[in-house]
């Protein structure tokens, strides 16, 4: 185990794949942190009620073996018994991040001492107070869900003929990443809940990662290297960076375009970004061995 809780935040784990593990299966934990940059053991929604407490004994159990800098935990609601039970389970343990589903109240939030918290808004009232959310000082992270919010709206789908979200999910996730990026916190992407359906994962990843989300949230290992491709710049998307960034560092009084488009400082941080992708994903795969 990495670390011990310290009163001070810490950061949430870097993605940009990010695997869910349900807590009473721990025969996948390694296998999960052996596919996602990191990965979160989900109490809530993957465990039946049944199992409640068998998820947290088998947590209870692996923590030893856990990486800390890695490792979210998604507890139950924060009203309910189960939930009190596995804040109690974290407290007591090395373990510092937790995801926080149906998140609605900032001073819910803030009264998680020594937890770093990713915020799931994933209802109309978190949705609605995203912003304030964020900027609690114990959350580090924001996330959205669509089926979850469309059920509490009481829609019938999240999306529409065509598969894309309806206007309702497309708000709430713009909504979390504006909010996040005001308070200078993380932001997650919600799951794409079509397994087989590859194509389309690809489509929303790469529309994630030109927004801004910092990480794509997955159900299934396979949607790992999915996910991972879209988050790495093309050559294309390389070789754009790289002339525009040269362009400017050689220009004596700046530079006004290039290729044709008018460069600004906004143009000049875009592409900033996707060499700083590269680099991170050249990092990952040197610490990876």
């Amino acid at each position: 185990m990495n670390g011990e809780i310290a009163g001070a935040k810490q950061p949430p784990p870097s993605g940009p794949a990010i695997l869910f593990c349900p807590a009473d299966r721990p025969d996948r934990y390694a296998k999960a942190l052996a596919r996602a940059d990191a990965v979160i053991i989900d109490l809530e929604d993957a465990v039946s009620a049944d199992r409640k407490a068998i998820a947290r004994a088998a947590l209870r159990k692996e923590l030893p073996n856990l990486p800390a800098d890695r490792i979210v935990v998604r507890v139950n609601a924060l009203r309910t018994t189960e939930g009190q039970l596995d804040l109690d389970l974290i407290r007591g343990s090395g373990l510092h991040s937790v995801m926080v589903p149906k998140a609605e109240d900032p001073d819910e939030i803030d009264s998680l001492s020594k937890l770093s918290v990713i915020a799931l808004c994933e209802t109309a009232r978190g949705v609605s107070a995203a912003h304030e959310i964020a900027d609690v000082g114990r959350c580090v992270g924001l996330m959205w869900g669509g089926e979850d919010l469309t059920a509490d709206i009481g829609g019938w789908s999240s999306r529409g003929g065509d598969r894309r979200y309806l206007p309702h999910v497309d708000y709430a996730r713009s909504r979390i990443l504006i909010a996040a990026a005001a308070s200078r916190i993380a932001s997650w992407d919600g799951v794409f809940l079509d397994i087989a359906d590859a194509s389309g994962l690809e489509a929303e990843s790469a529309e994630a990662v030109s927004m801004g989300f910092a990480a794509k949230v997955a159900i299934h290992p396979s949607q790992i290297p999915v996910i991972r491709k879209t988050y790495h710049p093309s050559d294309k998307q390389l070789t754009w960076a790289t002339g525009l960034l040269s362009a400017v560092d050689d220009a004596e009084s700046g530079v006004t375009t290039f290729n044709g488009r008018m460069v600004d400082g906004p143009m000049v941080a875009m592409a900033r970004a996707m060499l700083a992708a590269r680099r991170s994903r050249k990092e990952r795969q040197v610490s990876e061995g």
